[in-house]
């Protein structure tokens, strides 16, 4: 089964986790209430699928415990026919580049790449125990991912759309540009996923979602990246599950956990009850 798509199932399982920020506990405690682990973090989910949308580290203790414990879930599901994927978050993008060239100025910033990591909440205890194999685990993720008829993407922008047409080409493009480890190239890609709510305008948020969904597949875009607190303009306790917008195309999953908010484990599709605003 490729990263771009998997095959649907009625009999599969899927659920989909926003930005967890080094909040590795309440991501294990929220995933053993979805019945997807145990209470130690190992796989009980079966031939269930499971997708992350990037933002694993910053701001929160402990990063690189969400990225191991995301690549030995990985591992573990697939072993039993199931399915753990991520697509690659702006804070992945920044650690990796901050990782590779830490003293190179950010285009257009006066700032080095280090230096922007840990203005965007970048802890040094994250950066000291990265290992070459989080950064090849992390250097291999897609940017989009089509599973079944939902759209996964950190992001709630159409930048995607000037990385290509289809989601293999803007992997493959994404791809070229990780490879690559070029500053210049880097920048420029790297601010395309920083870009965020495109979709909320009530006029023209359904319509760029249309465009989205147009090129891209899917009937739905699922993002993190905004938290759902700031977007509703609500406090973080009083998220309770995932934001539906944009005439019902968009659908935000990222409950602010970083700064008190739920860490949402949603399953898909949402109930037709869920999917209009």
């Amino acid at each position: 089964m490729s990263s771009d798509q998997a095959e649907p199932s009625e009999e599969r399982s899927l659920h989909v986790v926003g930005d967890v920020h080094g909040h590795r506990d309440r991501l294990v405690a929220a995933l053993a209430v979805a019945g997807l682990t145990d209470e130690d973090g190992d796989w009980t989910g079966g031939a269930g699928r499971l997708w992350f949308l990037g933002d694993f580290t910053d701001r929160g203790p402990d990063g690189i415990g969400v990225i191991e414990l995301v690549m030995r879930l990985s591992e573990q599901a697939a072993a039993v026919g199931g399915e753990v994927g991520a697509v690659l978050g702006n804070h992945e993008f920044l650690l990796l580049g901050a990782h590779h060239f830490p003293d190179e100025p950010v285009a257009s910033n006066p700032r080095t790449y280090e230096e922007l990591w840990q203005l965007n909440g970048g802890r040094a205890e994250d950066m000291e125990r990265l290992t070459d194999e989080h950064v090849d685990w992390l250097s291999g993720l897609p940017t989009v991912a089509l599973v079944e008829d939902h759209l996964f993407v950190h992001s709630d922008t159409t930048a995607y759309l000037e990385l290509g047409d289809t989601p293999e080409e803007i992997n493959a493009e994404m791809g070229r540009v990780l490879a690559a480890r070029r500053p210049d190239y880097w920048t420029d890609r790297m601010r395309l996923l920083f870009r965020r709510g495109e979709f909320l305008d009530p006029e023209d948020g359904p319509e760029a979602a249309d465009e989205v969904l147009s090129r891209l597949g899917g009937r739905w875009i699922v993002h993190g990246h905004s938290p759902i607190p700031v977007v509703r303009g609500v406090e973080p306790w009083e998220v309770e599950g995932p934001y539906v917008y944009a005439g019902g195309r968009v659908v935000d999953v990222d409950g602010g956990l970083f700064f008190g908010g739920p860490c949402l484990v949603v399953p898909l599709p949402l109930a037709e009850s869920e999917q209009s605003e």
